[in-house]
């Protein structure tokens, strides 16, 4: 069945019709939903509602806002299955990962319904006899949300969950290859009890993302995608003041020193390379190996990727999905060359997948003795392909880790402590995994990285009262 989407403003369906289509990657027969493409003037109507409604929501009781997060959280998980089920039809992710993400989006908005009552202030002394000072987090305006496709309904909700919670209202754009369960999403926060004009979802492409990034009406912009777009987007809102916050991506090391389990080093390196695909931004696409387990641990990853079943997401037998687009499969296998031209063995997949139906399949790829330097280890691929470095030691291995632009998410698999307290204080990343594979992490901690792959306060959990509220000091005079 297709669904027929429509943008949601001020509360109500605007637009509709064939525009655009999401088609499933796991069966180009099959057309999930028909969206209309916005452009400037929907892009502003979404964002003059967002700003008539922000009054109202901001200086409302936070257990309104509570109340309506907290009923989002219960409809979400009520659906679950079906949620899921369309998550991982429209973008490949398998079925379990899809409803996965579905219920992790659920407990976001759960958690910020409880963050909804707890703005923190404080009450001081002032130097100056009989006054007090106090301050206090608010609100502050109308945030613009840009989301990404690998994870289209828990990233919109770890941006929006905050910003409503906060007393902010909002108006999201979410990818264009997976508006469907985006749209879903809206619609249940809507449903929740939401007031018109709190939440807006516009869809499009390029175009209706820069619209609202250079719109004067958007207070703040928080941004998932490459850093090319990242950076566009960072120039735009510092043109106007507006606060900015940004994700971009990883090129995460998971080094495996010689003292490492070796069932469990392989058994991080295959789920942080390639379950969801690979399209994951804290994957570990970059795997460095001390030379005395490297050989063992080389071959244990490629038999385990090449055991991995790919097929149908909604399978339940499947364990990689396929790529999300054309375009993401045809990047794939360009670095895969790109390795191979550069001296890297492909040791297995490598290469596009024939089955029974038509989707954009690719086997898991391991590729071998590739130097530092070269681009397989130094550009994010963003799909089911891990390359490998082998190094002297663990000095070596660590300053290989720290080379490049990227610093999201670094792991070790190691049975030394001194190692492991050694990395996690000297890796420059900003999330650090010790004998874990390098994605997977908590909704109700901060996710953030360094250098390149983050820009602006962490996003999640007890960070997010940063970049969506702004603080006030008030002086009280006896």
């Amino acid at each position: 069945m297709t669904d027929t989407l429509t943008h949601l403003i001020n509360g109500e369906a605007v637009g509709g019709g064939g525009e655009g289509q999401s088609i499933n990657p796991s069966n180009l027969d099959d057309v999930v939903a028909r969206y209309p493409k916005a452009g400037a003037a929907e892009v502003n109507d979404a964002v003059n509602a967002a700003r008539a409604a922000f009054p109202g929501w901001s200086e409302a009781s936070p257990e309104v806002r509570s109340d309506v997060l907290d009923k989002a959280g219960w409809l979400i998980m009520s659906r679950a299955k079906e949620l899921g089920a369309l998550l991982s039809r429209e973008e490949g992710k398998t079925l379990a990962e899809g409803t996965g993400e579905v219920m992790r989006a659920a407990r976001i908005c759960k958690y910020f319904a409880g963050e909804a009552l707890r703005r923190h202030g404080r009450t001081l002394e002032s130097t100056r006899p009989s006054i007090d000072v106090e301050t206090y987090r608010e609100a502050v305006g109308v945030f613009g949300l840009i989301t990404p496709w690998n994870f289209p309904i828990a990233i919109p909700a770890w941006k929006a969950a905050p910003a409503l919670a906060f007393g902010n209202t909002v108006v999201l754009k979410p990818a264009t290859p997976t508006p469907a369960i985006a749209h879903a999403f809206a619609q249940i926060l809507i449903e929740a009890g939401a007031p018109a004009g709190v939440f807006n979802l516009v869809i499009g492409e390029g175009g209706v993302g820069r619209a609202i990034v250079g719109h004067e009406g958007i207070d703040g912009i928080s941004f998932t995608g490459s850093q090319a777009v990242g950076a566009s987007v960072a120039e735009g809102a510092a043109k106007r003041q507006a606060r900015v916050q940004l994700e971009m991506g990883g090129k995460n090391p998971l080094v495996v020193l010689d003292d490492a389990d070796l069932e469990r080093a392989v058994t991080c390196a295959i789920d942080g390379a390639f379950y969801s695909t690979g399209q994951r931004c804290t994957a570990s696409s970059r795997i460095i190996v001390t030379e005395g387990i490297h050989d063992r641990f080389v071959e244990a990853l490629a038999a385990r990727a090449k055991s991995l079943r790919v097929g149908d997401a909604l399978d339940p037998q499947t364990q990689i999905g396929p790529a999300v687009s054309e375009q993401q499969l045809e990047q794939n296998l360009l670095y895969v060359q790109v390795a191979r031209d550069e001296g890297g063995t492909v040791l297995t997949g490598g290469e596009p997948l024939t089955l029974d139906k038509r989707g954009y399949y690719m086997a898991p790829t391991v590729i071998a003795d590739t130097a530092p330097d070269q681009r397989i280890n130094c550009e994010e691929v963003f799909g089911p392909v891990a390359s490998t470095v082998k190094v002297r030691d663990y000095d070596e291995a660590l300053e290989i880790a720290n080379r490049g632009q990227f610093g999201l998410s670094a792991g070790i698999v190691t049975n030394s402590l001194n190692h492991a307290r050694d990395f996690r204080r000297r890796v420059r990343a900003g999330m650090v995994m010790i004998n874990l594979p390098t994605a997977g992490v908590d909704y109700h901690v901060p996710f953030g990285g360094t250098r390149k792959s983050s820009y602006g306060a962490r996003e999640q959990g007890f960070a997010a009262v940063e970049f969506y509220t702004q603080t006030k000091t008030v002086y009280v005079g006896g």
